[in-house]
């Protein structure tokens, strides 16, 4: 089995890829970055990406493409509205596009975001974005499931890239008391995308809780 990610370096996308190093299935791994990374695996094979918004050079590594995880993201306000919707959208459709022409039917798993707004009207860019993404890649001919997760609590402790998440990494424990709408751990999240990845899901908008469904799911 050929898979094919992106964002491998992130929190999210480096747990998922973990995973597909690990799963017997899978034979090889291709990995789209900005730079080559010190991780070595028989199954690995990172491409380095000029502009991610066009694959005209990389479209023979689309080829025969079973599953494509999309992990690729930046945090609100941590770049200019113009790159954050340019990431956000721009780089995931064509994405999902290069994926379509040389993969039709593969499955793609979306890292989107709990309240991403298919009506596109939301005053948050966040969610504006978000929900424009996720339109555009469900008129492909894939099987796309979009994941939004509420806040993501980081197992391995990193340096928090804001404030306000700072304050959500000491509320967590409070955040879980209210139920599995509100909050995922890395890990969970990472498992759920890998399981469906491999077996697919019942829908194609897992929110929160419905991320967590398939966290234990045999592969």
């Amino acid at each position: 089995m050929r898979i094919i990610i992106t964002g491998s370096t992130g929190m999210i996308g480096n747990l998922v890829l973990t995973h597909c190093l690990n799963e017997t299935e899978i034979t090889e791994v291709i990995s789209l970055v900005r730079g080559l990374t010190e991780q070595k695996h028989t199954k690995l094979m990172e491409i380095v990406v000029k502009d991610f918004a066009n694959y005209s050079e990389q479209d023979n590594l689309f080829n025969n493409i079973k599953v494509a995880f999309f992990c690729l993201g930046a945090y609100t306000g941590q770049v200019s509205d113009g790159l954050f919707k340019k990431i956000t959208v721009n780089y995931a459709v064509e994405f999902a596009k290069a994926l379509e022409k040389n993969s039709p039917g593969a499955i793609l798993c979306l890292l989107s975001g709990a309240g991403a707004d298919r009506a596109e009207k939301s005053k948050t860019s966040f969610a504006r974005y978000k929900g424009m993404a996720e339109n555009q890649i469900s008129n492909l001919k894939l099987r796309f499931y979009c994941f939004r997760p509420a806040y993501i609590y980081p197992v391995k402790p990193r340096k928090e890239p804001n404030f306000g998440y700072a304050i959500l990494r000491v509320l967590y424990p409070l955040l879980k008391l209210f139920g599995e709408r509100y909050s995922i751990t890395s890990t969970e999240l990472a498992e759920a995308m890998f399981h469906v990845g491999l077996n697919g899901a019942d829908k194609e908008i897992l929110e929160n809780r419905d991320i967590l469904k398939y966290k234990d799911a045999k592969a």
